[in-house]
C-alpha cells in the first residue's frame, strides 16, 4: 500500500467503506491501507467534501470514531419508491422525552427516566429498545441492580449527529425538573407550555422522527 498514490488511496477507501455497509473504525481503514491517522482523515474529510459539493446521491458520514457510506437525504422518497420500502414509523412524544434524557444523563436507569418524566417509562423504554435507538449497558450496583441504558450509533444516524458532543445544550428543565416538548420534538421551558408529559400508551400522538 506504501506505492499507492492519493486518487487510488481515496478509491480504496471508498471501496472498503461500500463493500461493508456498517460504520467502520479509523483504526482499521489506517490498518487495511498502511497508513496513518492524519492521512486517513484528511482523505476521508476530502471524500466527504466532494460527495457534499457535487450533490451526490451517497454521503460519508463520520460517527463518533467511525465512518460509513449512506444515501443522502434528499433521495429518501425515491429510495422507498424504488424498494417499495414504507417510510420509517414515527418517533411519539414519549418516545423523544424518554430518549432526550437517555442522551443526556446516559448510563441512566429507567427509575431515573421516571423520576424527571413523572411517569412509568418502561413501555416507551421496550419501544426504544427494539428501535435499535438505545441498549443496555450493564447495571447499577445498588440494591435491585437496575439496568442502566445509553444511545446507540442507531440514534447518532437517525438525528445526524457526529458524537454525542454535538447534542446542543440542555436547557433548565424548571423547578419540578420534569421534561417538556413541543409538537416538533424540542425542549421547552415548563413555566411557559402546558403539559406533555403523559402515561406511556401506544396511542400517543406522534411527534416526527429525522429521516435516517
Amino acid at each position: 500500500m506504501a506505492d499507492m498514490d492519493r486518487k487510488e488511496i481515496e478509491s480504496a477507501v471508498e471501496a472498503i467503506l461500500f463493500a461493508s455497509g456498517e460504520p467502520v473504525r479509523m483504526d482499521r481503514i489506517c490498518t487495511a491501507l498502511g497508513i496513518d491517522r492524519p492521512a486517513a482523515e484528511q482523505v476521508l474529510q476530502k471524500l466527504m467534501d466532494y460527495y457534499a459539493y457535487e450533490r451526490r446521491g451517497i454521503r460519508l458520514l463520520k460517527i463518533e470514531d467511525s465512518w460509513q457510506l449512506c444515501s443522502a437525504p434528499d433521495y429518501a422518497d425515491v429510495i422507498r419508491r424504488a424498494f417499495e420500502i414504507r417510510k420509517p414509523a414515527k418517533l411519539s412524544q414519549p418516545a423523544l422525552e424518554v430518549l432526550t434524557i437517555v442522551a443526556y444523563y446516559q448510563p441512566t436507569t429507567r427509575a431515573y427516566v421516571d423520576q424527571i418524566r413523572g411517569v412509568d417509562s418502561s413501555y416507551t423504554v421496550g419501544l426504544l429498545l427494539e428501535r435499535g435507538m438505545i441498549e443496555e449497558c450493564g447495571r447499577l450496583q445498588v440494591p435491585g441492580r437496575p439496568r442502566q441504558y445509553r444511545t446507540t450509533k442507531q440514534f447518532l444516524r437517525a438525528f445526524h449527529l457526529t458524537s454525542l458532543e454535538d447534542l446542543p445544550v440542555m436547557p433548565d428543565l424548571g423547578g419540578d425538573g420534569q421534561m417538556r416538548l413541543n409538537e416538533a420534538g424540542e425542549i421547552v421551558n415548563p413555566a411557559g407550555e402546558p403539559e406533555t408529559a403523559g402515561a406511556d400508551a401506544p396511542k400517543t400522538a406522534a411527534a416526527e422522527k429525522p429521516e435516517n
